[in-house]
């Protein structure tokens, strides 16, 4: 047992912790229902098979990252890298045709195999958003404004938006074919990984961070070039309706992002704050990638937000836990039975009430409220238990109480009338 330990790459979240995460959580859903987005949950383990057709068998994910292995049934399976394919392939088996015009949320953990760093894990999580079925370029401008709005409720300063326009099939064909005569010629001139992406995944190429590389890519043909008059008055479109919302924007034409599925819009949110690893949003439009996965031909885009670098980031209020409302401090048989009446019928106030189980004496459970920060305290002994009442008390910070109130346990009305004014009302 000395040397069982967590993974490497997974990290154990503990209660405190948790408050961040909580807040932040509750901030993300707030902003996903004010938009009028669905949740969806997909499994965690799927088939290998849907993310080497959906994301692409080139792409680092799928090559280098993805967990996967054979169950007893000799099927090749892999914990989620990402969560887009997994969303495309619950729409199409369960009827997308039907419902057509969707837009989705969904959270939780993704599993890639790379080195572990602040804000990385291989276990991590991440929020995704999905517009599936909406075509124009508002829906382009809605997502990308709903995230650079929830990255900016939650705190987070030094924000970039970083747009590019990766064309159509058609556009972005003319361009590999071009691109793939000048990789050819100074194929030598570029880092390794680059040059073993040539063949792969030659777009990748473009969003390299090798500095020798980036150096070389200033000659390399330019993607924007070979767009269409169509996706050029669409990425002008895009950039006329970000302006018009205020939300600033730097373009980047070697942002390709890491995933096959992208055409048109690509972007990401980086945040200043976050050193080397800034990138704190990603997303961007999949017009093929349902008809590619067997679907009908359904246009979407879509984005990822990874929680961890989010929790790094957002607020230092969001660090701080909701006070306890009601401390219960009892003792004695019959007040211990009372007590544990009492704590269930607070609960339905949506009050937070922690009921002492130790048994302690009573001031060693009035330094516990204390020490909680209670906003109040419920006192039951021998006495109030003989009398089937107990003493209601507002808890202030130095420990000693003001004001108070002695209810029955019968009297629902009384009660209910201290709460509403003395812990409810704003």
């Amino acid at each position: 047992m000395d040397n069982l330990k967590n993974l490497r790459g997974t990290v154990d979240l503990l209660p405190d912790q948790l408050i961040k995460w909580q807040n932040v959580e509750k901030v993300l859903l707030e902003q996903l229902a004010r938009a009028s987005i669905k949740e969806i949950r997909t499994p965690i383990l799927e088939m290998t098979e849907l993310f080497i057709r959906g994301i692409g068998e080139g792409t680092d994910v799928v090559s280098k990252e993805m967990y996967t292995f054979l169950d007893r049934g000799e099927r090749s399976c892999t914990l989620r890298p990402e969560g887009t394919a997994s969303v495309a392939r619950a729409l199409i088996q369960n009827g997308i045709s039907s419902n057509p015009l969707q837009k989705l949320w969904y959270m939780g953990p993704m599993f890639r195999y790379e080195r572990p760093q602040a804000g990385r894990q291989r276990q991590f999580h991440q929020l995704g958003v999905e517009f599936i079925g909406h075509d124009s370029v508002r829906s382009d401008v809605e997502i990308i404004a709903l995230a650079w709005d929830i990255l900016g409720k939650l705190g987070i300063k030094e924000l970039n938006l970083e747009i590019n326009t990766l064309g159509d099939s058609n556009d972005r064909s003319n361009f590999q074919k071009s691109f793939l005569k000048w990789l050819e010629i100074n194929k030598n001139s570029l880092d390794l990984d680059s040059q073993n992406r040539i063949n792969k995944n030659p777009l990748r190429i473009l969003d390299s961070k090798n500095i020798q590389t980036k150096k070389v890519l200033e000659n390399a043909p330019k993607l924007f070039n070979f767009l269409s008059e169509k996706s050029q008055k669409r990425y002008s479109d895009l950039k006329k309706q970000l302006e018009v919302l205020k939300i600033p924007y730097v373009e980047n034409f070697n942002l390709v992002r890491g995933l096959d599925y992208y055409t048109h819009t690509a972007f990401e949110i980086t945040s200043g704050a976050l050193g080397s690893q800034a990138t704190v949003c990603g997303g961007g439009r999949y017009d093929d990638l349902i008809k590619q996965m067997g679907g009908p031909n359904t246009p979407a885009i879509g984005f990822a937000i990874g929680l961890e670098r989010l929790i790094l980031l957002a607020g230092k209020e969001l660090e701080v836990p909701r006070n306890t409302d009601i401390y219960i401090i009892n003792k004695g048989l019959i007040a211990e039975s009372l007590a544990m009446d009492i704590s269930r019928k607070l609960r339905n106030y949506d009050l937070i009430v922690e009921l002492d189980l130790s048994g302690a004496s009573f001031s060693k459970q009035f330094k516990k409220a204390n020490k909680l920060n209670s906003k109040s305290i419920v006192l039951i002994g021998d006495d109030e238990a003989a009398k089937r009442e107990f003493t209601i008390r507002l808890f202030d910070q130095s420990g000693n109480g003001n004001k108070e109130e002695v209810i029955s346990f019968d009297n629902d009305t009384k009660l209910e009338k201290w709460i509403t004014y003395n812990l409810l009302a704003k």
